[in-house]
């Protein structure tokens, strides 16, 4: 066994191990998957001085309690969490976006997200994860990836193959802003639908089902009644497209979404609005706006020289 380790006390309601993802595989039926939240994945490894590929804890409403045995480490954690730290003298409240130093014999008590679903746990070196198609992104719905393409276990030993003993204190001021309004563009198949439900789906309110997870987001309110056909050819899907199957109720495909789908495809989530996007936690409300191409394009340049920007504080 490796001399630097997690041991998994309680492996939290869904923790995977993920990073950036696979490309250039959906004409393979392998989907994309990676981080939910990429800017909060990517804030996690810059904040302790890591690759910003290198693999994370991804973890959902609650993660994981772990208990550290090894040489000294930073750990991060970013989204807006509730943790504790605690040592075998002390107890603290952990704030989101700052490093800590972990001792041995240390614990990470991931409690709760706060109004939101993702979060994640980084470290100061490299989690010893197997990879699968250049990606150790774990798919628990294909048993792809890390893991054996499952979801943490309790009880569970994470390796640590690598230490990086940079220890310098890190910290960013970052604050995950809500969304009024989910912005669109028109899908492939907008037209399938009456004018009646184009109105209600850009004028009503959408509530997330308990049924959302990491392969898709799926909505309850007005159905969507569809004058062409319910079905159609299957053709090839993207990450953030809205299928709308014959009960008239959208499903969003997310990171780990099927490759091809025959729903018809009433509209598409533009990129810059997917991370907040998948942090709106079941139970909540949302509505959709439309913008054209061009302003998608621009809102997403925008979104990334956010990111940048606050890649370069750290």
């Amino acid at each position: 066994m490796s001399s630097n380790y997690f041991k998994v006390i309680r492996s939290g309601i869904n923790s995977t191990f993920q990073d950036e993802g696979r490309s250039k595989l959906n004409h393979l039926g392998i989907p994309f998957s990676g981080a939910m939240d990429n800017r909060n994945y990517l804030l996690a490894n810059k904040l302790v001085q890591n690759n910003l590929n290198n693999p994370v804890i991804e973890f959902a409403y609650q993660g994981p309690h772990l208990k550290y045995m090894g040489e000294k480490i930073n750990i991060a954690i970013t989204g807006d969490i509730t943790f504790k730290i605690r040592s075998m003298t002390s107890e603290i409240n952990g704030n989101c976006y700052e490093t800590y130093e972990i001792n041995n014999g240390d614990e990470i008590d991931i409690l709760s997200t706060n109004k939101s679903v993702y979060g994640y746990l980084s470290l100061s070196g490299k989690l010893d994860v197997n990879y699968q198609w250049g990606s150790c992104s774990t798919n628990t719905k294909s048993n792809i990836g890390a893991n054996n393409g499952k979801k943490l276990q309790d009880e569970q030993i994470i390796k640590i193959s690598k230490i990086n003993k940079d220890f310098i204190k890190k910290k960013v001021n970052y604050l995950n802003s809500k969304i009024e309004k989910i912005r669109v563009i028109k899908g492939t198949n907008f037209n399938y639908f009456s004018e009646t439900a184009i109105n209600n789906f850009f004028n009503k309110e959408f509530k997330v089902s308990k049924l959302s997870d990491r392969m898709g987001m799926r909505l309850e309110g007005p159905q969507l009644e569809n004058i062409n056909s319910t079905n159609i050819k299957s053709e090839g899907l993207i990450k953030g497209v809205i299928q709308v199957p014959g009960d008239g109720n959208p499903i969003i495909m997310l990171s780990d979404h099927g490759t091809i789908g025959g729903y018809p495809k009433i509209a598409v989530i533009i990129s810059s609005d997917y991370d907040r996007l998948v942090q709106i936690p079941s139970g909540s409300k949302i509505k959709f706006q439309q913008v054209e191409l061009l302003d998608a394009e621009t809102l997403f340049k925008m979104y990334e020289m956010e990111t940048q920007n606050l890649l370069n504080q750290i």
